[in-house]
């Protein structure tokens, strides 16, 4: 496959420095990188566009490369910050580094073919770099005038800038420059908001070699040797932030963001903004989409683009098996469902799809009572205020436990405990209540 019309007709292409194409078109592999700073315990939604650069970029036979900035990531980018980064300790920038390698490992194959993808770390080659040094072999090469015209200076010098994120970009720039010298690498990618980054890094390379080529005149027209290539970044049809939800980003780790809560996001997304997500986060082929197009417009209640969405994703960060128990609990608790089907969900999923809901702890003796004081006084009226409004409700037919229609005289020992410890309360459409009940 062609990677520049690849990434054009999925809407990926954002800007590209000359010669790009040509540099891509000489019918052999090239290696190009993508860098991701650990600063964070996980990578979140908002970065799986950059990642996906790379999935296709190896699609296209070319060889990706993934650098975690294990020495970047002491300083912290400035772009699209509006204040800066709190450091972060050896220790946990470790960890970081380790749990994002083995995200990446998901999307990429790293084990197989003449193009399998590798992993660098820029804290090998930084930890042997003194200051002195560092100012000689970049410092020197890159002015301040240069530095301060890039976006992600320009709209802190405001607010403040420390020097220690000014001279991000160097530090990023030398990374370019010292793979160009040391394996070859000729092409960095990422989110639009890295291309200041980025060219800083093609610039380094430019002057450097200019210098090593004993060419005085920097501007003298010289064959390119670097390359930058950036992807837009994605935001809703609304205009906000794509990858965030009311609980904040979204992120690739189970543990921060649930399996479930993971392939609703994607689930949910707006007609609007499903045509471009499907390109961006999928490998779905151009007539395959183009289908799905033709029939969610047909049946847009249906939600064919989102469930496409969601099934492909969700299936790759967190695995077929995983995917299929959200879609059970879609089923189970957004249609009609036995006690049976809704003790098949297991406790995490169930605390994660009842997450903000009111939860109530009761002790086990309490389900001794008889269910108009268990719905009112028993659970500290967080339910119901008032006996009498439990009995008017459950009389009108509005009230549910574990998905059964309840009426005054039933005992609570009728109702099995969804994992030995939960019932789940219904009080009309859409108020959940979950009473764990304690021994």
């Amino acid at each position: 496959m062609n990677f520049i019309e690849e990434l054009r007709w999925r809407g990926m292409l954002h800007d590209y420095t000359p010669g790009v194409e040509e540099f891509l078109n000489q019918n052999k592999p090239v290696a190009g990188y993508i860098g991701f700073d650990p600063t964070a315990a996980s990578l979140h939604v908002g970065n799986l566009a950059t990642i996906m650069l790379l999935v296709h970029f190896q699609r296209c036979g070319h060889k990706p490369y993934v650098l975690v900035g294990g020495a970047t990531g002491m300083i912290g980018d400035p772009s699209g910050k509006s204040a800066e980064r709190q450091f972060l300790d050896q220790a946990t920038l470790l960890q970081n580094q380790v749990a994002i390698a083995a995200q990446l490992r998901r999307f990429l194959d790293f084990e197989n073919g003449a193009n399998k993808a590798e992993m660098l770390n820029n804290y090998d080659w930084f930890k042997n770099i003194g200051f002195l040094q560092f100012l000689r072999e970049a410092g020197k090469y890159i002015t301040v005038n240069y530095m301060m015209a890039k976006e992600s200076v320009k709209k802190r010098l405001e607010t403040g800038i420390s020097f220690t994120e000014f001279s991000y970009q160097l530090l990023q720039g030398y990374d370019f420059y010292y793979l160009y010298k040391t394996i070859g690498m000729r092409l960095q990618m990422g989110g639009a908001d890295q291309w200041g980054n980025i060219t800083t890094g093609t610039e380094l390379i430019r002057r450097k070699l200019a210098h090593e080529r004993g060419l005085t005149d920097i501007s003298k027209e010289q064959a390119q040797e670097a390359f930058a290539l950036t992807a837009p970044l994605l935001t809703k049809a609304d205009g906000s932030k794509f990858g965030k939800s009311e609980g904040g980003n979204i992120w690739l780790d189970p543990t921060l963001t649930s399996p479930y809560k993971f392939y609703q996001f994607w689930l949910n997304t707006a007609d609007e903004d499903a045509p471009r997500l499907i390109r961006v986060f999928t490998l779905l082929d151009r007539a395959t989409i183009e289908k799905l197009e033709a029939e969610h417009a047909a049946a847009p209640h249906l939600r064919i683009l989102q469930k496409a969405i969601a099934e492909e994703v969700t299936v790759r960060v967190h695995g077929r098996t995983a995917y299929e128990k959200a879609v059970q609990a879609s089923a189970i608790l957004f249609g009609n469902a036995t006690t049976e089907a809704l003790n098949s969900i297991d406790e995490d999923t169930l605390l994660s799809v009842f997450e903000g809901v009111t939860q109530v702890q009761v002790p086990a003796e309490s389900l001794q009572s008889n269910i108009v004081d268990f719905l009112s006084v028993v659970t500290r009226n967080e339910i119901f205020s008032s006996k009498s409004e439990a009995r008017k409700m459950i009389q009108g037919g509005g009230v549910s436990i574990n998905k059964i229609k309840i009426h005054e005289n039933m005992q609570l020992s009728e109702f099995q405990l969804l994992q030995n410890r939960y019932l789940l309360v219904q009080k009309g459409k859409k108020n959940y209540y979950l009473v764990r009940v304690s021994a």
